[in-house]
């Protein structure tokens, strides 16, 4: 099952549609990773460097060697920086567009099935900063472990697997449920959804893929959640409401 929607959400992820939107989303990191290059730097500029100089006027000749030493090493130190938070900043971005992911995925691979709901902009914004906060967790956790032998890696999937497998199923899932309905579906499915959580672990520690984890996810789960969904309904079918109850809000 989990094998099938990761392999389904692969095949969508070369398509037109799904490339404008990781297009987009990485048009937006790159503004937002530039506004945050320039806005340091002119922090430095404005602040930083007219303290040091009205601190210490008469600064024999070397120290400006040792100044520019310093800019040079800050310089490195920033630009480590900004690609540590590449993946942050694109989940955020991307979570803004996990919608329209999803609305490609239901066109092209379920049009027989009812559509989903699309969330307010508001719970959007809020996913999306959840999002950003687990990918930071997940890569502060990665390079804090590197320190570890032995548990690294292992903690790091795990701990990946379970955030990234939760949150993101839960997007699909309220694309067709309420909330506490679909949690209740993430719990029944735990194992499964951890699976499917790994997998986006997975493509998360691979660097400049990872950009594309959001879309992937999204893709990715909502094909499990019509897996697990369908898979329920054979045993006990969801009432009729249960997918409007969003849509009502």
């Amino acid at each position: 099952m989990v094998i099938a929607a990761a392999r389904a959400a692969l095949a969508r992820l070369l398509t037109a549609e799904f490339r404008g939107v990781f297009f987009k989303s990485l048009g937006l990191t790159l503004l937002v990773l530039v506004a945050i290059w320039l806005g340091i730097g002119s922090l430095f500029d404005i602040a930083v460097f007219p303290w040091l100089q009205s601190f210490l006027p008469d600064l024999p000749s070397w120290v400006g060697w040792v100044g520019l030493a310093a800019a040079v090493v800050a310089g490195i130190g920033l630009a480590v920086a900004l690609a540590f938070l590449i993946a942050p900043v694109s989940a955020i971005v991307a979570g803004l567009f996990l919608d329209e992911v999803a609305e490609a995925v239901e066109r092209y691979d379920y049009p027989a099935d009812p559509p989903g709901a699309a969330m307010p902009p508001l719970r959007s914004l809020v996913i999306s900063i959840k999002f950003f906060g687990v990918v930071v967790a997940g890569n502060v956790l990665a390079l804090l472990l590197l320190l570890v032998p032995g548990v690294n890696l292992i903690a790091f999937f795990i701990i990946n697997g379970y955030l990234l497998g939760r949150e993101f199923f839960e997007f699909a899932a309220m694309r067709y449920l309420g909330e506490e309905e679909a949690r209740a579906l993430r719990r029944r499915h735990a194992g499964t959804v951890f699976l499917a959580g790994l997998l986006v672990a997975a493509f998360l520690a691979v660097p400049l893929v990872n950009l594309a984890t959001p879309i992937f996810a999204a893709a990715m789960m909502v094909h499990l959640f019509k897996a697990v969904a369908a898979r329920d309904a054979r045993a006990a079918p969801y009432s009729a409401g249960a997918g409007t109850e969003w849509r009502g809000r």
